[in-house]
């Protein structure tokens, strides 16, 4: 099986400049997204309006039966290749002596929910086809009380080990590795899901309270 990776990670800084960087040439195998990192800002202060009928759709879709059970509950349990994924995390973050992330079960249930939603619907980006980025899914999904998001993703296929390899490519970004070693920081949640092709999509979620 051809090897192929792409990650993309989202940074949520208190600036008001939303841009995105990316390269056009993508790996064979890997059409739908770009080979090389894309980086977006995020503002906290200027959220944009979630429009009611996105709002509706998204609730309607997270209480449909065919919905998996962990969406429609505010607090779910990371899966033993979720929890693993953030040891390796919070194993980075040793390394820097900073302090390690919490795992927080509303926003794996968000990461969780964004790689579903890759892996189900066929793309790969931080806005997911309602036109919302972190910001917006962490609001509809019920999530509060935070003053700072920001979200690695990644996905790849055929390797032995998704979950380390994914972490590798991590830390190897230097703007995933801004995420994962930021020491402001408190709280993460992470989700992984596998595509009906094999692809094994990751979402990490981080949150300053």
């Amino acid at each position: 099986m051809s090897q192929a990776l792409v990650i993309s990670t989202s940074l949520s800084l208190t600036a008001t400049t939303v841009f995105a960087n990316g390269g056009k040439n993508t790996p064979k195998g890997a059409e739908r997204a770009p080979e090389r990192p894309v980086a977006r800002m995020l503002s906290t202060s200027s959220r944009p309006e979630i429009p009611q009928q996105v709002r509706a759709r998204m609730v309607a879709r997270v209480s449909a039966p065919s919905t998996p059970a962990y969406a429609s509950a505010a607090v779910v349990a990371a899966t033993g290749d979720e929890r693993r994924a953030f040891e390796l995390i919070n194993a980075e973050r040793a390394k820097k002596d900073l302090r390690p992330l919490v795992l927080d079960g509303s926003l794996t249930r968000v990461a969780r929910y964004h790689s579903d939603n890759m892996a189900r619907a066929d793309f790969f980006n931080h806005v997911d086809r309602d036109g919302l980025d972190i910001s917006g899914r962490a609001e509809v999904l019920g999530v509060r009380g935070w003053k700072t998001l920001g979200e690695n993703i990644a996905y790849n296929q055929g390797y032995s080990d998704p979950t380390a390899f994914a972490v590798e490519r991590w830390m190897i970004s230097s703007k995933h590795r801004e995420n994962v070693l930021n020491s402001e920081y408190t709280h993460a949640g992470l989700g992984i899901s596998r595509s009906a092709d094999g692809r094994v999509f990751f979402t990490q979620v981080f949150m300053r309270r």
